[in-house]
């Protein structure tokens, strides 16, 4: 295991909506014996409110705040030693805070997945409040690309497979 894991036991999943964070990051996570963490699921579960009503009723600034909140208290466990394999939500890691967290406080694997696979997986989910346009879906995607290109670790997400991901992620020269 590299020496930066060892310090900071976390691996931060990045990527667009609908790549497959969650369930890959559940299935990676069961593999390590680590604990697994969604952080939108986290935040929902903070407020007692989905994240498209937050958006909604009380905007994406106020969201980005709540969301670099959660990310804290999660890398605050992970400096506890607490081994952890953690669910970005899709804008979390462009922001230059929550970049500087994660970056400073374990391993960032981008799980990149065409567009045609993301669209496919959101198609009429009404509980992504980004996904709602078909348009701006494609510009939203286009635009974090390089976002997201900054992760220590790039996976290609080419099918439907959650264990072929979780075996790519495990060939990666981290452990």
């Amino acid at each position: 295991m590299i020496l930066k894991l060892k310090r900071t036991p976390a691996i931060y999943l990045v990527g667009f909506m609908g790549c497959g964070k969650s369930t890959v990051g559940r299935a990676l996570a069961d593999e390590l014996g680590w604990s697994f963490v969604d952080l939108d699921h986290e935040i929902e579960q903070r407020e007692g409110s989905t994240i498209a009503k937050i958006f909604d009723e009380r905007g994406e600034p106020v969201f980005r705040t709540l969301e670099t909140a959660a990310l804290r208290a999660r890398v605050h466990n992970v400096q506890s030693g607490r081994p952890q394999v953690v669910s970005l939500g899709g804008g979390t890691f462009l922001s230059e805070e929550n970049y500087e967290l994660v970056a400073n406080n374990g391993v960032t694997v981008w799980l990149d997945c065409p567009f045609s696979h993301v669209e496919r997986r959101v198609a009429g989910e009404t509980h992504r409040p980004l996904a709602r346009d078909p348009a701006q879906l494609r510009r939203l995607f286009e635009s974090r690309r390089d976002g997201y290109a900054r992760a220590e670790y790039r996976v290609e997400v080419v099918d439907d497979d959650t264990r072929s991901a979780v075996a790519r992620i495990l060939a990666l020269p981290l452990f």
